[in-house]
């Protein structure tokens, strides 16, 4: 079981890498941007979405936002406009800290019911483990995207945690 500490310390680092991602991809033109790259969300921007889209959704089921009003592989109808996804990202990074900074070690040992639409029927776990899920699944399409920019020429930071400025 993870602790509240640990996950406030992903959602800063969340925000970190978010900004340094972000950041690098305004290096390039929105067509770049856009340019299917052969990821699983074929583009920087594109895959950027998905992961709002994602966190969107996971929050929605914590009663911290609203639920996305499109599926998963429509994310452009709701960021287009890179402004937009931009604004949006950031507003949902506060979310986000909002969130973890409320949390105690019972919150976390509670159980989250839902229903999935991946699975296709009603779920139930652990917060701690669902929180974990929310930070690897950043972490995991935030790696596809450094990996993106890396090759087309923009210069994201550096990834690792123990690198992030601040007191843990």
């Amino acid at each position: 079981m993870i602790m509240p500490d640990q996950a406030h310390l992903m959602a800063r680092y969340n925000r970190w890498q978010n900004e340094s991602l972000y950041s690098a991809a305004d290096s390039l033109d929105h067509s770049a941007r856009l340019e299917d790259r052969g990821a699983f969300f074929r583009s920087i921007h594109e895959t950027l979405a998905h992961i709002l889209w994602a966190d969107r959704i996971w929050l929605s089921r914590f009663g911290m936002c609203e639920k996305p009003t499109c599926a998963g592989h429509e994310t452009l109808k709701l960021w287009a406009d890179w402004e937009v996804l931009q604004a949006d990202r950031m507003e949902m990074d506060d979310v986000i800290d909002t969130w973890t900074d409320g949390f105690s070690e019972s919150d976390l040992r509670d159980r989250l019911e839902w229903y999935s639409g991946a699975a296709e029927r009603t779920l139930s776990k652990p917060v701690w483990l669902l929180v974990t899920h929310i930070f690897n699944h950043q972490t995991h399409h935030r790696g596809q995207v450094h990996a993106m920019l890396t090759a087309a020429g923009s210069s994201p930071d550096d990834t690792d945690l123990f690198l992030m400025e601040g007191e843990v």
